[in-house]
């Protein structure tokens, strides 16, 4: 008999539930109702015993005829009322003939426990007595449920309260993150008389620990000083946890060591969790490599930890040193920041490889593992599977929307962003700021300044980051004196990214003065930014200033501010393959720079001269011209192109915005390689196809004072995809005619190639509209004005005087 005693208090899986149900059977102690309780007793104690379980011990009692006992009935009643169905539960307790307040307990708590509010409510009400428990299970019950009004209201009306009430709306505030309420009700505990135990402790440290207040838990610990609290092992490692939130490594590290052996995976976790919030990562990594039994848990902190502090790569590498230790089994928590890592990362192949790993462990991911999912495909330049995604969720939450609202604005679609704003109003939900920016930097990278505006002025108080769009929408459309004007205006501080904005505007638009004066605020706000440095010395070198570009890199020098290297990458078979700029430790370099030199030649057939204004030194132009020859993202596609199937498509990741000359190489390479491009900078997306860029080649302002550098007049006829045609030299009779036509009549003939030569402006027969479209049929198109949608026709001239813009269509 006590050999079966011992197999009960050893009983930790269904097995062993098993095993004693053998031995009772063997001892013929199956008639016995003491035993048959005891059995279902331990069935409700495991933690997850098979789905069966249940349904199986019932037949056994069943077929036993003991269905009728009090004792066996309650135990099959709270077995069920605990794993479920909850409804045989109920058919248990509705069939005995008297019922305990214990029975009336386990159904109330076991409603509760199926998340069933209204049974649990409606059984309490016709429940004939109630004691302690009952009130604790209804002020537990309303707590989980977030209900924290009715949880107090109940708890208010006990008629008596023992510690165990108390703790129950304790740990409802606790958990729900009202900490004052928590501490307001500990001080009423002590002076109703009763003695707050470890559980309440606890229930009090959590709650100060979600408040990551240090203040606060200082004064919490001066408390548990002054009342000389044990602190035990479970009130220790809530002290952890407490420190390592509010940020005070030092003193949750020195409980940490205390507990020595006593420390549990919870603590350890803790410790983790801390180090890789403050982006400690090697300490975080040391405690995790110590950790003597690590579960799902202690791998999703170190895991996130590197996904969350630009360490992608570790978190994917640790996610499979995951899935070869077979240990731990990932949860939806480990995909998440697995599924984030790829996104970073732009390595749209292991983000598909770890969704099917989802698929093929059958892992339930809900909204925020969708959302993810829907981030990855956004970051990787994958849109339409970003939408599909979307559209295949049953439910959505703001941070769904924000996520798609966010991957139209890096791909420069300003409407889509717009029109799903919209929906989202439809379906229920509330903008909130991280929509707002997202649609914002949609209109800027869209240059879409009317419907900006709309935007910028719905907001009910607009922060400083919707400020920053604003000044970047009007930068980029070229209104830099308005842009400047608005800083003024701020009812706030400008901080680094307003007058980032600007400084890229004054970059675009050639604004040496705004550049500087934007430079100079930033220089100020974050003196370590190299970036700063860098793009106001670009500047300099571009008009020959040799002296201030050797100025600014004397004060970069004197800061110790070193400039930030840049990098592309492609993935390919599994692996990250990064480029710098004149690369050649790649094993494929020899390759790589063959196939270089054999695409320039075609490029410059093709019209491709490089760019090498901003080259930073006063050298040869065949020099200049082989440093922008090798930029990294040019390495990172010549591999590409080697290695990828013909027209599969190419995806680059750049740590930095990819340069005009880059820009145009990649437009010519996708014609003439019949490749699509797509390029993740680190500004927006830029997806090359058949000759054009998805940005609508939103370089044009920097591409005009490109021009005008070498002429007097300058026209761009710019459509959808970008630049239509082109002319450039010296005013003239036939392009003063050409201009008078564009600007004033009804009539516009456009010329299909971009670069049109003097002579062939003069020799095409562009006249007035008094000249019929006969009379100009050398052009191969000819477009009248209302044909022209979404077609912008610029006219400059030289010495800073505009002759004039008009805007055709609703473009």
């Amino acid at each position: 008999m006590s050999h079966l005693h011992t197999i009960a208090l050893r009983i930790s899986s269904f097995n062993h539930l098993t095993q004693l149900h053998s031995q009772i059977i063997q001892h013929s102690l199956h008639h016995d109702n003491y035993w048959l309780s005891l059995l279902i007793t331990h069935c409700t104690r495991l933690s997850a015993p098979p789905i069966y379980a249940p349904v199986v011990l019932h037949s056994h009692v069943l077929k036993l005829g003991h269905q009728c006992d009090r004792y066996v009935r309650n135990a099959i009643m709270h077995m069920y009322a605990k794993y479920g169905p909850i409804d045989l539960a109920r058919k248990v307790f509705d069939e005995m003939p008297e019922r305990m307040v214990a029975d009336w307990n386990s159904m109330i708590s076991g409603y509760w426990r199926w998340g069933d509010e209204v049974e649990a409510g409606s059984l309490f009400t016709l429940m004939p007595e109630r004691n302690v428990i009952t009130w604790t299970a209804m002020v537990t019950g309303y707590s989980k449920s977030r209900d924290l009004v009715t949880a107090r209201r109940y708890f208010d009306e006990m008629p008596e309260k023992n510690v165990v009430s108390w703790n129950a709306m304790l740990s409802g505030y606790s958990q729900n993150g009202f900490a004052d309420e928590a501490i307001k009700l500990l001080d009423e505990m002590v002076v109703d008389g009763f003695q707050p135990d470890e559980t309440t402790w606890v229930a009090v440290i959590s709650a100060c620990s979600d408040r990551g207040d240090a203040n606060l838990a200082n004064s919490l610990m001066s408390m548990l000083n002054e009342r000389n609290v044990r602190l035990n092992y479970f009130v220790k490692t809530a002290l952890i946890d407490m420190y390592a939130k509010c940020g005070n490594l030092e003193a949750a590290r020195k409980i940490f060591e205390e507990l020595g052996a006593f420390r549990n995976v919870v603590s350890w976790n803790s410790m983790i969790s801390a180090y890789t919030s403050v982006g400690d990562l090697n300490s975080a990594r040391e405690l995790f490599d110590r950790v003597p039994c690590k579960d799902v848990v202690s791998w999703n902190s170190m895991i996130a930890g590197y996904a969350q502090n630009g360490q992608s790569t570790m978190a994917i590498e640790l996610f499979k040193k995951m899935i070869n230790s077979k240990d731990t089994k990932p949860d939806e928590v480990t995909m998440v920041s697995v599924i984030s890592a790829c996104a970073h990362l732009g390595a749209l192949a292991l983000g598909n490889w770890a969704l099917n790993f989802i698929n093929e462990n059958q892992i339930t991911l809900s909204i925020s593992g969708y959302n993810s999912l829907i981030f990855m495909y956004s970051k990787c330049g994958s849109m339409k599977e970003a939408e599909r995604v979307f559209h295949k969720m049953e439910r959505k939450d703001v941070i769904t929307f924000n996520t798609l609202i966010t991957g139209f604005a890096a791909h420069g679609d300003g409407f889509a962003a717009i029109d799903l704003m919209r929906k989202m109003r439809e379906h229920g939900l509330k903008p909130d700021r991280i929509t707002y920016i997202s649609v914002l930097t949609a209109c800027s990278h869209a240059g879409l300044l009317e419907q900006g505006k709309k935007v910028f002025d719905s907001i009910t108080t607009p922060d400083v980051d919707h400020y920053a769009c604003m000044i970047d929408l009007l930068g980029r459309v070229g209104r830099l004196d308005e842009a400047k004007s608005l800083i003024t205006r701020m009812p706030m501080v400008p901080h680094a990214g307003v007058y980032g904005s600007l400084l890229n505007a004054g970059r675009i638009c050639k604004r040496i003065d705004i550049a500087e004066f934007a430079a100079g605020q930033l220089f100020k706000i974050e003196p370590e930014n190299s970036g700063n440095y860098v793009l106001l010395s670009n500047m300099y070198a571009s008009i020959g200033k040799w002296g201030d570009v050797e100025r600014i890199r004397a004060k970069m020098e004197l800061l110790g501010v070193k400039k930030t290297t840049g990098w592309s990458y492609v993935e390919f078979d599994g692996k990250l393959h990064k480029f710098i700029v004149g690369d050649k430790s790649h094993e494929r370099s020899n390759d790589i720079y063959k196939l270089l030199r054999k695409l320039r030649i075609k490029m410059t057939k093709a019209g491709y001269v490089a760019d090498k204004e901003n080259v930073l030194r006063d050298v040869e132009e065949e020099e200049k011209e082989e440093m922008v020859g090798t930029h990294s993202e040019k390495l990172a596609l010549c591999f590409a192109l080697l290695v990828t199937d013909s027209g599969a498509i190419i995806r680059i990741v750049k740590n930095l915005r990819v340069c005009w000359d880059c820009h145009e190489a990649m437009k010519i390479i996708s014609k003439l390689e019949g490749r699509e491009i797509i390029v993740r900078d680190n500004n927006r997306f830029h997806c090359f196809n058949d000759g054009s860029c998805s940005c609508k080649d939103y370089w044009t302002a920097e591409m005009t004072a490109n021009v005008l550098r070498m002429c007097n007049f300058a026209l761009f006829l710019i459509d959808a995809r970008g630049v239509k045609a082109t002319t450039a030299g010296r005013p003239n009779v036939g392009k003063s005619t050409l201009l008078n036509a564009i600007l004033q009549e009804d009539r516009v003939l456009v010329g299909p190639e971009a670069g049109l030569t003097r002579d062939s402006v003069d020799t095409t027969g562009w006249l007035k509209r008094t000249k019929s479209e006969e009379g100009a049929s050398s052009l191969s198109i000819v477009q009248s004005r209302k044909n022209l949608m979404r077609i912008h026709v610029v006219a400059l001239v030289l010495e800073g005087q505009e002759v004039g813009q008009k805007r055709y269509g609703s473009g």
